[in-house]
């Protein structure tokens, strides 16, 4: 080989060399990044912000706030002072009533003929009380004096707290229901949000408290459920005993699904809260 080409062949070898030392790092270092996995940027979600709407009340009246009442005795305080005055009105409409039907009682029984406007008293009252038209009127008035009567403002009382959680359940609230009563047309009340499905039941809404008190004194006065209660308050009448609340209260069983232990609750919240059940409630 002459000098001319050994000198172009090393040249040769010396770019090719060169060209490979320049080329081999950055062949490495893709083979190298290929090989390690590529970490994506962790993307943080932001939580959807549940907005709760606000249920308006069916009502106008002005309910306090016990919620925030945060002092038990003044809560206790206020919230039997806010009850007591309907549970003393409505129990005052049934004495009215019951008053008349002991009169016609006797009338009949001193056989003096009823005026006309006699038979429409006891024609509204065996249709208000759920009392037979087939029974004799004699056993019609005494049905009526066994359904139309008072039950003691303690007892109320205690029952409203309860069933209402003191004023804060979400019925007392919107609906003025303290007592939990039930409706069963569409739309009378609110759907309760444990209802099983299929039920069609509502819990009773109320313009005013005064209808409320009143609804449920006449739902344990009528009701079929709550005979027993009627039978013990009868017994007590006959024998000129006062209507004990803890007493009467042991006719209720029916009212909730817990029973005697239900019962037992509201005897020791009678005896718990007697002080506060003489508030003056001018």
């Amino acid at each position: 080989m002459t000098k001319i080409n050994q000198q172009n062949f090393l040249g040769l070898i010396c770019l090719t060399l060169l060209g490979l030392g320049l080329i081999a790092p950055f062949t490495f270092l893709k083979l190298e990044q290929a090989t390690q996995p590529v970490e994506q940027p962790v993307v943080k979600k932001t939580p959807k912000k549940v907005i709760k709407i606000a249920e308006k009340p069916l009502h106008d009246v002005n309910l306090p706030d016990f919620a925030k009442i945060r002092d038990v005795k003044e809560k206790k305080r206020r919230f039997f002072s806010f009850i007591k005055p309907a549970v003393y009105a409505e129990n005052k409409k049934i004495l009215a009533s019951r008053a008349q039907v002991e009169r016609l009682i006797e009338q009949l029984t001193l056989e003096q003929p009823f005026s006309a406007e006699d038979d429409a008293i006891v024609a509204s009252l065996i249709t208000k009380y759920k009392v037979s038209k087939k029974f004799s009127l004699l056993k019609q008035l005494y049905e009526l004096q066994l359904k139309i009567d008072v039950i003691p403002p303690a007892l109320v009382l205690v029952q409203a707290a309860n069933e209402s959680a003191w004023g804060t359940s979400r019925f007392a609230r919107i609906g003025l229901n303290f007592f939990g009563v039930w409706c069963y047309s569409e739309g009378c009340g609110m759907v309760p949000g444990s209802r099983n499905t299929g039920a069609k039941h509502e819990v009773a809404a109320y313009s005013s408290l005064r209808e409320g008190v009143g609804r449920y004194l006449h739902n344990i006065n009528t009701h079929s459920a709550y005979k027993v209660f009627r039978l013990i308050r009868s017994q007590l009448r006959e024998q000129d005993q006062p209507l004990a609340p803890e007493i009467l209260a042991t006719g209720l069983t029916a009212y909730s699904e817990r029973g005697a232990d239900y019962v037992l609750e509201l005897t020791e919240m009678i005896r718990h809260n007697r002080q506060y059940f003489a508030i003056n409630t001018k």
